[in-house]
């Protein structure tokens, strides 16, 4: 009789020091929590219409600025934090704000651009750094990613002011790009040119992105 009272005794410990993981498994998952806050991914799909590529170089004498369009694009966010991005431009569309045919007809050729054989640009974003206490209207990201120009691809770093309103999100940004990087010598001091016909080896552009939810993911 002790002996069965012992034997239950044990097997009622064994019981009760078992339950509570069974309940904990089964019931209290990371993500079932009571109150957890679940993020999603969402896209914003570029606005080509409204996101504009300014650029500008300059040269011994003077200068040129234009624009080029974008053919497409996206934004990816995790809640309010951008994570991700990837944006094409048009590289067709090079133009000169005064409308010089010549300087567009050259920086479409070989010479430059090869725009018959690289018909797009490309940028693809690889790491973001929030930069911690940014004022309003200051750049907020210091975004790195891989710049393809002229079939090149190379790594490049800027800051960036990314807003994010609602459906909305609008990036602006301003880098230096080195032509030199992409095979583009042309009258570039590392060729010998004569100091007065030297173009600057690098040239800058000015990027206001503008993009609209599209889908989550």
């Amino acid at each position: 009789m002790q002996t069965n009272r012992i034997f239950a005794g044990l097997l009622a410990m064994a019981m009760l020091a078992s339950t509570p993981l069974t309940i904990i498994a089964g019931t209290h998952g990371p993500d079932k929590r009571p109150g957890a806050v679940v993020t999603k991914t969402v896209t914003y799909a570029v606005d080509t219409e409204q996101s504009t590529i300014v650029w500008n170089a300059k040269k011994v004498g003077g200068e040129h600025t234009g624009n080029i369009k974008l053919s497409k694009g996206e934004f990816v966010f995790n809640g309010n934090k951008l994570t991700a991005g990837t944006f094409t431009a048009d590289m067709t569309s090079l133009s000169e704000n005064k409308g010089n045919e010549r300087v567009v007809g050259h920086l479409k050729n070989d010479d430059f651009f090869a725009v018959d054989k690289n018909p797009t640009a490309t940028f693809k974003v690889t790491k973001l750094a929030p930069i911690s206490g940014a004022a309003a209207g200051q750049p907020n990201y210091n975004v790195t990613g891989d710049l393809m120009i002229k079939g090149t691809t190379k790594p490049i770093t800027f800051p960036a002011t990314v807003k994010l309103e609602g459906d909305n999100v609008e990036a602006t940004a301003k880098l230096t790009v080195n032509r030199l990087d992409y095979d583009i010598k042309y009258r570039a001091a590392i060729i010998g040119t004569a100091a007065d016909k030297i173009i600057e080896d690098t040239f800058s552009l000015d990027l206001k992105l503008v993009g609209k939810k599209s889908k989550p993911m």
